[in-house]
Formats: structure tokens, sequence, C-alpha cells
């Protein structure tokens, strides 16, 4: 095998992997409402009816038609006979004439005729039967009508959305009791190296617990896939290869961590050459951390050599497999990869279509913008990736850089977010703003 270390940046080298590799369909599955959460829409949902069914009142008052009330006030009032009051969950037999009004709640039905609602605090209610209006209304206030909410035919969710309590909520409205998701893409989860021993074990001189199998697991859940854990592979061309010809009968995507270095011990690369073609696309990614990245397409599926690092290793995570995940999604919705770019600022973004169409790349609803704490270095044409943590000070969020080496466990969880220097940059300056993608569930921000 020839050896070779050949550094892309992020975009290139993500632009290559997908020149060799088009996702096969997921395929689709019928779920019932509380099943689909958090799952991804197949197909678009318009509304069989209109949504509300009926114009109905949004205050506790009176239903008029508002031209009666023009020009009320304190001093002179409109005075309007009440010809009977509406129940609630019942529609109305009366219909309003000019002059009359109906004592309604809030929810009720207007009555025929009836186009407003008068609060109940702007009214006056005399002993014989007459109402006293003392602040006019304009047709449509106080009252919801009939499919203004959503009317018939209308999109309630494009395919593509990621399934919340919100959008369950509108399913339900609509009348839908199950609704088609596309089926979860499986990835291989492998930890490969001799050093690396189960988390349940206690190590012995020269060997570390399996952390990137269960970080990585729980990525690709976060993902809105499903991890299938594979254990570890030992230093061998056997084993490593056993290990990832199971990944691939078993799963969409493979990801080994380790051995994706340069070395002669190291022998994914070798695997993942030899498992072709094409075989290995990139080795090697102008990123810190995660410089020395696989990305391999063999028997037709994605395999990702990662880091052996934990920073580093959910770093490349982030750049290249969250994506290929979304890539998979999105080709069995054909939605392309018109939107589609790698790195931090995608997390899962790209999947959710908003109403006028897929989301763009830019800031995730999982970042926030901060100021920068202290000057950072970086090398021109490299990429670096910073895990910092946050703190307000004066009604102003701060982000303060963790900086440790990348195989430093406290460094992940010692951090709120990270953000990115730029290729193109030499580094970024005290005071700068800058965009922080959330990666810590314990920080308090929106989902």
């Amino acid at each position: 095998m020839e050896d070779f270390f050949e550094v892309k940046t992020v975009a290139e080298a993500w632009k290559t992997l997908c020149s060799y590799w088009t996702p096969a369909p997921l395929g689709v599955e019928t779920l019932s409402l509380l099943e689909s959460l958090g799952r991804v829409l197949a197909v678009e949902v318009r509304s069989r009816e209109d949504l509300p069914p009926y114009s109905r009142a949004t205050v506790d008052g009176y239903a008029v038609i508002a031209k009666d009330t023009f020009g009320a006030s304190q001093a002179l009032p409109s005075m309007l006979r009440v010809v009977g009051e509406i129940p609630m969950g019942k529609v109305p037999e009366i219909a309003l004439s000019p002059g009359e009004a109906a004592r309604i709640s809030t929810g009720g039905v207007l009555p025929e005729q009836a186009d407003a609602c008068v609060m109940l605090e702007h009214t006056v209610l005399l002993e014989d039967g007459v109402v006293l209006v003392e602040k006019p209304v304009a047709p449509g206030e106080n009252v919801v009508r009939k499919g203004e909410d959503i009317p018939r035919g209308q999109v309630v969710l494009a395919a593509g959305r990621v399934l919340g309590p919100y959008e369950l909520g509108a399913l339900a409205a609509t009348g839908e009791t199950s609704v088609p998701v596309v089926k979860k893409p499986t990835v291989a989860v492998i930890s490969s190296g001799d050093e690396i021993v189960p988390a349940g074990t206690t190590p012995a001189p020269g060997e570390i617990r399996d952390i990137n199998s269960y970080s990585l697991a729980a990525s690709v859940i976060k993902a809105l896939g499903t991890p299938v854990l594979l254990g570890i592979s030992r230093d061998t061309y056997e084993d490593v290869r056993r290990f990832v010809e199971a990944g691939i009968d078993r799963a969409e995507l493979v990801v080994i961590s380790g051995g994706s270095s340069v070395g002669t011990k190291d022998v994914v690369l070798k695997v993942l050459s030899d498992l072709g073609p094409p075989g290995v696309v990139v080795h090697g990614v102008a990123v810190r951390p995660g410089k020395p990245v696989i990305l391999a397409v063999c028997r037709g599926k994605p395999v990702f050599g990662l880091p052996g690092h934990p920073v580093s290793c959910l770093t490349a995570f982030d750049l290249f497999v969250l994506p290929a995940i979304v890539r998979a999604y999105r080709g069995t919705l054909g939605l392309g990869d018109e939107s589609l770019t790698p790195g931090p600022s995608l997390g899962r973004a790209g999947l959710l279509r908003a109403p006028t169409g897929p989301l763009r790349t830019g800031m995730a609803p999982n970042s926030v913008t901060a100021r920068l704490s202290r000057n950072l270095s970086s090398a021109p044409g490299r990429e670096d990736h910073i895990r910092v943590k946050l703190r307000e000070e004066e009604g102003v969020l701060w982000a303060d850089p963790v900086l440790g080496k990348s195989g430093l466990i406290s460094v992940m969880v010692n951090s709120d977010g990270e953000i990115v220097i730029p290729l193109e940059r030499e580094g970024l300056r005290a005071g700068e703003e800058v965009v922080v993608k959330l990666t810590n569930p314990a920080f308090p921000f929106p989902v």
C-alpha cells in the first residue's frame, strides 16, 4: 500500500467523499404520534379540514355585529339586545340581527352574522336584557375565524421536519393519529487499539478504558441515528478487517476510532484501502483537533476513520459523520445537497424544513453568540476548533477558551461548546464576537 497523508480542507474533504458516495434510501415506516417523537417526517402533511373548523371567540363577553358598536364610549355606549347565550361545545341555534348580541365564553362558536366579540369588562348588563357596549370593536376583533389557523389543503408540516411536541400537537389537531417517518440510519461503531479495554474493567499499566464507543454512540443517537456497537478491535489487519466488514454488513455507515494516524503499526488505512474500490478517498484534514481523519467508501458505504483521542474523535464526528447522517436522510427525502455543508454550524438544522423550504446552514438553533475573553492564535490554512466555557458578566455572555490536549476528557466535560477559527484567519482577538456551538446538554439553552 502506498503511504499518503494529503491534507485537504474540511470543505474539500467533504466534497471528495460525496463525489464517491450516494446514500441508499433508508426506507419509511409508519408510527403512532407518540412513537414518532424525534423522528423525521417522510411526507408532507396537508390539513384535511379548516382549523379551527368554525369561527370562535377568544374572550369572554358578547358576540356582536361590529358595525353596531362603532362610536361606542362610556359616555355614549351602544345599546344591544341580548338574545341568548352560546353554550360551550355546541353550534349556536341563534343568528344575530342588527342591534343584537349573544353572551359567549372563550372558545365558543360565533352565531351566524356575528363578526366580532366585545370583552365582558367593556360592557354593562342591564336588568331588562340590554347590554351597554362602552368600547367599539372592529370586524374580526377578539375572534379566530374559520380556517384562520390552518385552512383546508394547506401544508401543515413539510417532509423532512423533525417531529417535536409542537409538531405532534399540530398533527393531532388535523386528525392524524399516525405518520410515515424515515427509518433511522444505522451507524456501526468500532473502537480499535491493543491498549483499549472495556469500560467496566480495571486498566493495566498502558491500557485505557473504551471511551469512544460510548461518546460516539451517544452522538449517533443525538443525530437521529441508531448506533450498532461492535466492540473493540485489536491492532491486527485480520481483526480490523473483520470488524469493518461486519459494520458494512450491518449498518449504513461505519465509524472506527483509533488507528487513523500515520504510523507503521496502524492498519486501519490499509484495511479501508483494500476494501475498495474506491477505498480511502481522504487521509488528513486541515483542522485541529482531528487532522488524521480517514474518509473511505467501501462496498458503497461510507467508512470514517476517526482519531483515537476523545476530543479529536468527537470534533471529527461533528465535521463529517453528522452531515453524512443528515445526507442519508436528505437522500431518502429527495432534498439533495444544495444546502448541506460540513461543520459545526450544521447540527440538526440540516434535517429541518421551515414552512418556506429547507433551512440553510449558518447559525444553528443550538448556537449562541458571545464575546471571546482572550486572544487565540491559529496557523493560516488550518481550521481550529476550540472548546469554550460560557459565563455571563454584567449582561454580557463571554466565551472562555478551555485549552488542553486532544486526549483530555476534562476538556469535553468542562466546556459548554466550541468556536471555530476559520482557515483563512490567523486567530481571534479578545472581545471579538464569536458563534458558539453548544455541546453540553447541561447548559440551559432551548432545543
